[in-house]
């Protein structure tokens, strides 16, 4: 298996040169006053030591270990506590944290790349600590600043983990039928009493306490989505002097027996009465939950990629190192009985494909991740809005499509290697396992594809899409390579739109069913986008005589594989879309 080696080079391209962030920093108060260039980039190169050194060399025995449950307790494999050690030590679960409370208050453009690398390294590790940022997040938006005293710091500090405990054994997506409840105690806090399943890091020893952010219902609350509420649950009470008082009434009933992320604990967890503290309004739970959606079903599409880049990394050592066969134009060895994989032109399809689909997703993650940074430091309201629209419309489809193209490219990664890609000591049948669960958790891929057809583009009456369409169209030149072939799928996209939409005001079944095809079809004309983008900033830099041209031109054959390979897919998705629901619904149950 190939060492990590983190993509410096292309995350500084992507976010210094094609969408020139340093410069937008500079123009934020809050931000200029935290992080400048030479500082993303100290920051960079130390995240790629911690991946490539601490993170990485843990994630086959993790796997192999896997974590063990006794009587509620949970073990993590070995290794395991002293890398999270140095990982708390460095600050980094407090990287993009609000400094008020000790957070590094970094960009989510910067912590993005950061998250790429450590779920490279090791997706299973990494979900601990990110699950503590996610209920950061949540927290510092809309606990009371009692709570955010209390809790944050320790946090941000790496010392107490965090978890989201929504789904039940009943209900998975359709949260609005939860049973989890909670009663008042007349002092501030709330019993919590019901069962969550499927939770990551639920329970396990890394750290001195766990802080579940827990949906449950008030005895008056509105039946359905509108009557969850958020509470806030630690495994050890917290005195007021801040030390940990005595355990809260919960328990981790189990863990469960995965296809992947084995070292990752997905924990069954049983309230009995536990002590919670509301987070913000009653009732409003789930609006309080989706702050932090946005950017977790980012760092969700943000594990696909980083698990194919993984795979890239191993199949292109592999195909450079393994002689198979001769070139159909004769022999490059000679000395040799074979010539290296990379001579086969199957092979270096595979791995163009995971190239194209890995460097494109980067730049489109990271230009997400500019949105939400706009969205939240910007001073220009119209420009946090114009933000706050591309963000809503484009999380699904970056959580979506990062992950199929992340399964995409790690299977491509285990057929390069043949019969070795099947073997365990090659690593690649793990990183099939280990990213399959980014399809499915955070809102499964088709959840996510019926968000961004029939919430963000039929309820807007195609307002978000338009402003996305705009920005496209608006960074077009005439004469950009690919002007003409961009400029016509966003067209095709629009029409596709507008007939989807047409046929869905005379069969409620349409949005429903053409929604995944929708959104391959909609991702594969934004990456073409991204693609144009990245060609045309690499001929800039090009024709200023910079001393990676190599590099650059490599950048801009790349493009031109996408347009030419990748983007015609594009034609099949729009024509499964549009092909009706007869045949969906012509069998009777029976008939499957």
């Amino acid at each position: 298996m190939a060492e990590y080696k983190a993509p410096l080079r292309d995350m500084r391209f992507v976010m210094y040169d094609v969408f020139n962030v340093a410069e937008q920093w500079s123009q934020w108060p809050s931000v200029r006053e935290t992080v400048d260039q030479e500082t993303a980039d100290a920051i960079l190169e130390e995240a790629a030591k911690l991946a490539s050194r601490t993170i990485a060399p843990l994630n086959r025995s993790g796997d192999e270990e896997g974590c063990s449950w006794n009587d509620g307790q949970v073990t993590t494999p070995e290794g395991y506590k002293d890398a999270y050690q140095l990982f708390a030590e460095g600050g980094w679960s407090g990287l993009g944290g609000n400094p008020v409370y000790g957070g590094m208050g970094m960009p989510k453009v910067l912590a993005a790349q950061f998250d790429e690398m450590v779920c490279s390294a090791s997706l299973a590790f990494t979900l601990y600590p990110s699950l503590g940022a996610g209920a950061s997040l949540a927290i510092d938006a809309h606990a009371s600043d009692e709570l955010k005293e209390a809790y944050l710091p320790k946090m941000y500090s790496g010392e107490w983990a965090g978890t989201m405990c929504l789904t039940e054994p009943h209900a998975g997506t359709d949260l609005g039928i939860i049973r989890t409840k909670a009663e008042d105690n007349g002092d501030g806090s709330y019993a919590i009493t019901g069962t969550k399943i499927f939770i990551t890091g639920g329970e396990h020893d890394l750290t001195d306490n766990i802080i579940h952010l827990v949906l449950a219902k008030l005895p008056d609350a509105p039946s359905g989505p509108k009557g969850i509420s958020l509470f806030l649950v630690p495994k050890f009470l917290v005195n007021e002097d801040g030390s940990l008082g005595e355990s809260n009434k919960l328990a981790c009933g189990s863990i469960e027996h995965k296809m992947g992320i084995n070292a990752s604990a997905t924990c069954v967890m049983n309230f009995d009465g536990a002590k919670g503290y509301l987070v913000g309004e009653p009732n409003k739970g789930l609006n309080a939950m989706f702050t932090m959606m946005n950017y977790e079903r980012l760092f969700v599409g943000i594990q696909g990629l980083g698990s194919s880049e993984m795979s890239y990394q191993n199949a292109l050592e592999y195909a450079q190192d393994r002689v198979q066969g001769r070139s159909a134009n004769g022999a490059v060895q000679k000395d040799k009985a074979a010539d290296p994989l990379m001579v086969h032109g199957d092979i270096r399809r595979m791995l163009l494909n995971m190239k194209a689909l890995n460097e494109g997703g980067r730049a489109f993650s990271t230009y997400v991740a500019k949105q939400l940074d706009i969205a939240k430091f910007s001073q220009d309201e119209h420009e946090k809005e114009k933000a706050s629209a591309l963000v809503a419309l484009l999380t699904p489809v970056v959580k979506a499509f990062l992950t199929d193209a992340g399964l995409e490219s790690c299977v491509a990664g285990q057929q390069v290697f043949g019969g070795h890609g099947f073997i365990r000591e090659w690593g690649q049948e793990q990183l099939v396992r280990d990213v399959r669960i980014t399809q499915i958790y955070e809102g499964t891929n088709g959840i996510q594809a019926l968000d961004l057809l029939g919430r963000k583009i039929a309820l807007s009456g195609g307002a978000y899409l338009e402003t996305f369409l705009s920005e496209i169209r608006n960074s077009v030149h005439s004469d950009d390579e690919f002007a003409d072939e961009l400029l016509s799928s966003v067209d095709k996209l629009e029409e596709l739109t507008r007939k989807l939409l047409a046929q869905s005001k005379n069969d409620p079944n349409v949005i429903n069913s053409a929604c995944v095809d929708y959104l391959n079809a909609f991702a594969y004309v934004a990456y073409g986008w991204i693609w144009s983008l990245m060609s045309k900033t690499a001929g800039r830099k090009l024709a200023e005589g910079s001393e990676d041209s190599s590099w650059l031109e490599a950048k801009q054959i790349t493009a031109r594989y996408y347009f030419k390979r990748i983007l015609p897919r594009y034609e099949s998705a729009a024509a499964a879309a549009l092909s009706g629901t007869d045949e969906l619904f012509s069998l009777s149950p029976d008939q499957f």
